[in-house]
Order: structure tokens, then sequence, then C-alpha cells
């Protein structure tokens, strides 16, 4: 018999849970350590999923316990709707099944792998079963089923099935037996994974209970679900000839023209008349019986048109507020002294919309020695692995941080410093390197987008520890002045036996600035901004004082009465003798916005004879 048939009898399909059965690796199970973290992670990220899908705010329960040696059972329970029963088998023992991999909309799972990869990494390790209970509402019993996965033919195998009374409303509890190894207070932890997880979820309410019996709540910081983003139809900017023959196969629309205007955003039937004509295609060609030559025709006419960007309301962004929130909550006990969050204009690669958002804390007990911390997010879901292969990573590097107050060697890498880096991509489709999902591929977009966002929260650091620097070199010659002076001229009185003299004009001779102080005080959703200004110069001093507002509308009782209040700002006019000072005053309504540090500007005087406030760049 010839050797090529010999061969051929060796040939068979193999299904996509053989493949993974043998490459487990690639989905994140590379290390017992991380392949703990990775069942965790698919299980809340489902469980996130699902509860804010149904309009619930996510109460999620997680429980590990050492069975033996390196054998875990993992306990990952939510609120949310349920599982129906025909539907329980298929999404846990079916690799590559779900609602999300042809959706163009922001989601944590784009690849239906997750959760049934978690379940054939468990029946591999263990031999045992993945037990999942669900029940869909009040009034309807609960179903417990035991499964494994079928690798050969990448289906599910029932094991065992009963109702079960549960006193739950609704929702669905997920148990694994895993080979792991459970690690404490690490960056690459269960911990820190739901740590991450609850600042950029600071609407969700998580229990954890570790293998030692210790219990962590992560308490609900918002009480407000985030918006649910809609599904939009591809971009033309952003299809590949493959994905367009199969389109144009598979369409209903009887003409070319109906065909690119309603299986594309941003296509008008104006634009599709148009991109055909150029194309030379007759307008009323069947979409089945476009050639290959005039596909790719079409192809390289949608980059010749202009087209709008697609629609970004399939996006849901945190906001500054809420990262601002979640940073502020889970940094508590640090005690930072600074916090700034952005959130940039939402941006288009290659078709596809994606929006960046960043913060930055700064100070308090973070350590001032060591690389700062890093924060990954792509769609609400840490990335703790992987670091140095992501754009995010990229994008930190590229900036010179020395500029903004943290060090860093050559200007170029990590930088050191007191300080906490958040980076949240959020995509249509991620361009994740791997299908572990634990770094976004460097796309020059995305780079660009996360470099001027966390510029822009720099700048912020910049002038809070500008104006700190000026005001502790001011004070400290202030302190110094204040106590040796009146000591002086109490020891001379006493001395020459006549009254201790008024020394306020000698302290103003040798200070010789004007002196702001100012200091937020939240309490009961309200925000009261309180500012002295103390002119300490031998001359009167006039100029305007700027502060900056979050908005118009949440502004109440401003003291004095302002020159103007403006959407972003409050403008004072400011008129000082010698040695006077004045109070200013000004509350900000809490409602979904944060406002805990005042940014002040001036105009009209030297930016150098004042401390606490920069020179105004704005428009008068």
């Amino acid at each position: 018999m010839p050797i090529a048939e010999e061969l051929a009898k060796k040939q068979r399909q193999i299904s996509i849970a053989e493949f993974f059965e043998k490459n487990k690796q690639i989905l994140g199970f590379d290390s017992l350590t991380r392949a703990l973290i990775t069942c965790v992670k698919e299980a809340v990220d489902n469980s996130l999923d699902a509860c804010e899908e149904a309009g619930i705010l996510p109460d999620i329960f997680v429980e590990i316990e050492q069975i033996d040696g390196d054998e875990y059972r993992i306990v990952v329970e939510d609120n949310g709707p349920g599982i129906v029963k025909s539907q329980i088998p298929h999404v846990f023992g079916r690799l590559l099944y779900g609602s999300r991999f042809h959706s163009l909309k922001q989601s944590r799972g784009q690849q239906g792998i997750g959760i049934s990869a978690a379940v054939l990494y468990s029946q591999l390790t263990t031999g045992k079963p993945a037990i999942i209970t669900s029940k869909i509402g009040e009034g309807f019993p609960a179903h417990r089923i035991e499964l494994i996965i079928d690798t050969k033919k990448n289906l599910p195998r029932i094991i065992k099935e009963e109702m079960v009374h549960w006193k739950k409303k609704s929702g669905t509890r997920v148990e694994l037996f895993v080979k792991g190894k459970y690690v404490k207070n690490r960056k690459q932890s269960v911990y820190e994974y739901l740590r991450s997880t609850a600042i950029v979820n600071p609407h969700a309410h998580i229990t954890f209970i570790e293998p030692d019996g210790n219990e962590i709540i992560f308490e609900r910081a918002v009480d407000e679900l985030p918006k649910q983003p809609k599904e939009i139809k591809p971009h033309p900017y952003g299809i590949e000839l493959g994905t367009l023959l199969k389109m144009l196969k598979e369409t209903k629309a009887k003409k070319i023209t109906t065909f690119l205007a309603s299986e594309f955003s941003s296509v008008s039937l104006q634009k599709a008349r148009q991109i055909v004509a150029k194309a030379g295609i007759d307008e009323n060609k069947e979409p089945a019986k476009i050639s290959l030559e005039e596909a790719k025709k079409i192809l390289e006419t949608f980059k010749k048109v202009k087209l709008m960007a697609p629609p970004t309301d399939c996006l849901s962004p945190i906001g500054e507020t809420l990262i601002k929130r979640g940073l502020r909550k889970e940094t508590a006990q640090l005690s930072p002294e600074f916090i700034s969050t952005d959130t940039r204009q939402p941006s288009v690669f290659a078709g596809t919309p994606f929006m960046v958002e960043t913060g930055i804390v700064y100070g308090g007990n973070l350590p001032k020695e060591e690389r700062v911390e890093i924060l990954r997010f792509a769609n609400r879901v840490p990335l703790l692995y992987q670091e140095g292969a992501c754009v995010i990573t990229e994008a930190i590097k590229n900036i010179d941080w020395r500029r903004y107050g943290l060090e860093q060697k050559g200007g170029k890498g990590i930088p050191y410093g007191p300080a906490i880096i958040l980076v949240h991509v959020a995509s249509v489709n991620i361009p994740f390197t791997s299908e572990s999902k634990e770094a976004i591929a460097n796309v020059e977009e995305i780079e660009k987008e996360i470099r001027l966002s966390l510029q822009q929260c720099a700048r912020r650091m910049k002038t809070h520890l500008s104006k700190k620097a000026k005001k502790e070199k001011a004070k400290s010659k202030f302190l110094l002045i204040s106590k040796i002076l009146p000591e002086i001229a109490r020891k001379a009185a006493e001395m020459l036996d006549k009254p201790v003299p008024p020394i306020d004009d000698v302290i103003s001779q040798i200070m010789n600035i004007v002196w702001i102080d100012d200091e937020v005080v939240t309490k009961d959703g309200m925000a009261e901004s309180k500012i002295k200004i103390i002119n300490y110069k031998r001359k009167p001093q006039e100029f305007i004082l700027y502060a900056e507002i979050p908005s118009k509308e949440y502004v109440m009782d401003v003291i004095p009465e302002p020159l103007e209040i403006r959407e972003r700002i409050i403008k004072w006019k400011i008129s000082l003798k010698p040695s006077e000072k004045l109070e200013l005053s000004f509350k900000i309504k809490c409602d979904g916005i944060d406002f805990d540090e005042n940014n002040l500007y001036v105009l009209g005087i030297d930016p150098v004879n004042i401390v606490g406030a920069e020179k105004w760049e704005g428009e008068e």
C-alpha cells in the first residue's frame, strides 16, 4: 500500500474541545496559581454580565476551599436571572457556545470559551464533574446539574440532574473541583482579581471566603447599574474580504445597494449608491451574484468614500466619577492624597469603536521607592498577566513621567514612585493577543488614546504637586517666622518693660506673598469648599480668582457674590489691603459626581507672588 494511503488513514477531524484539552495553556491554565484565578475570573465575569443584562445589581459570592493538597473547590454564586434548564448543559459544557461572538457591542465575554474552558480544566485535573444550580425566578424550581464535556464531540454529558429547593429568588451557582495553588496578597492572586474587579465595577457587592476561612467583603460604592450598550452593525472600514463574501452570500437583501445600506453601520442608501457607482457595479445586482473581483472593488471603494464613524452607543464606559469612587474605596487604607481620572471621547480603529478611561492615585502610604502599580482593564475585566506584551504598558512606558513628578530612568520605562496607574479600554472587539485575553495588541490608535488620557491625569497630578510644594515651602517659612518673631517681640518688650508691639506688618514684609488656603469637606451628599486668602504683600492687591467646578447646575450658596458663574468655573474679583484676610465658600451637590479637591487659578497677579493657585490660561 502506498505511504500516502497509510497516512490518509490517520487523518481525522478533531473538535475544539479536544484541541484545548491538549493546549490548555492557551486559555490561561499554564500554572496552578493562574489556573485557579482563571476559573474564578470566568465565573465572576459571567455573573456580572448576566446581572447587568437583567438590570439586577450584582451580589456575588465567591468561596475557595482546599480539599486535599493542590485540589480546591471553587464556588461562585450570583443573584442574576438564572439560566433555563435546557441551556445549562450547553452554556457550561460546550466550547465556543454563546450569544456574544457575533454581537458587536461591549461585553466581558467575546469568544464563548470562558466558563466551559474552566469546566474542561476541572475534569482534566480532578476527574470530577462541574455542578451547576440555577433558578430563573420565584415560584420556579431550582435545577441542579452535574456535567462533564465530551471532548471528542464538544458536547455536554450530564452525569446527574435533579430539582432542588433554593431560597434565592433567582441566580446561578457554579461549583468546580480543580487542581490549583492559592496565594495570598500578591499582585497575581484571586484577591487581587476581585479587588481590581471591585474598582471598575463599583455597582457590585462581592463576598469572598478564602481557604483559611477569612471573609473579605468588597462593598458596593454606587446603587446604579452601568448603561447597557446597544448592538451595532459592522463598519465598512473594518471589514475583510472573506467576511464581506460571506455576508453577500447570506444576506436577504435583493440589491447590492440595499445590502450595503442595511448590513453596515454609517452607510445610507445614498452612500451605498456612491460606493457601487465608484466600484463600477450595477446598483440593482443581487448580492449573491457579486464576483470575487467585484467584492475586491467594493472593499477598495470603502476606503475612498468618506463615511461617518460607527455609532458609539455600543460602548458602556465606567465614567470618571465611578472610577474615582472605586479607586477611593479600594485604596482607602493607603490614605492617598490625590486621585485624578479621565475619560476620552470614543475613537475608532479599523472601523471598530473603542474608548479609553484612565486614573492616577498618588501619595499617602503608597510605597515611594517601588515601581508604580499598574491596573489594566479591558471591558471592565482585570488583566493580571502578560503585562509586558500589552499596549497599555507600552503607552505608559512611552510617557516622560519625570516632568509630572515621578521617577523614571532615562525618561522611558515604567515609572517609580508613590502612585497607582489605572487604564481601562472598552470596545466591541478588544484586540487581545491570545485566547487567554490577558494583553491587548499594540494598536496605534489605542496606544495614542491611552497616552493622551494618562497625560491629562498626569498634568493634574503635576499641578497638585506644584501647588503642594509651593505651599510647603511657604508654610515652613511662615511657621518659622510666626514662631520666632513673636518670641523676639515678647523678649524685647519684656527687657524694655514696654507692651508687645504688633508684628503683622513685619511678617508681611518678610513673607511678601498672597497666601491661599483651601479645603473641601463632604457631608450628607454635599461638598463644601472653603477658601481663605491672606495678603502678606506690602501693598494692596487686586486680581481675579477662578475656582473650577464640575458643572454650574451643581453649585449652591456661593459666598461672597461672584462676578459670574460659568458652566465650569466661579469667578471672583479679589481686592485686599496689606494683612487683610478674606474667606470665600461654595457648595457642590454630590448628585452622581465627586468633588474632593479645589483647582484654583488667578489672573491679574504674577503667580510668583501667590501661593495656593495657578496662573489662569483660559478666556477672561
